[in-house]
């Protein structure tokens, strides 16, 4: 075995590689969980497009106004 070897079989004991996670629901109540998660982003998905709609809404409000104020 050549040094380069030996480094990197001493490298290798120093860092074991990373285990993989494992992401499968192990029991009823995780299946029904991450349901419930999932759900829960999109109704905040949802939430938070309507709520960039009023600030839009309010913002045009706003420019409408000023530009209205000119013309008085």
């Amino acid at each position: 075995m050549s040094s380069k070897d030996w480094r990197e079989a001493i490298r290798n004991l120093k860092m074991p590689a990373p285990q993989a996670v494992d992401l499968s629901p192990r029991s009823p109540f995780d299946a029904l969980l991450d349901q419930r998660l999932k759900g829960l982003e999109r109704q905040v998905e949802e939430l938070k497009g309507r709520v960039y709609g009023l600030m839009f809404l309010v913002a045009g409000a706003v420019v409408v106004q000023i530009v209205l104020s000119f013309f008085k």
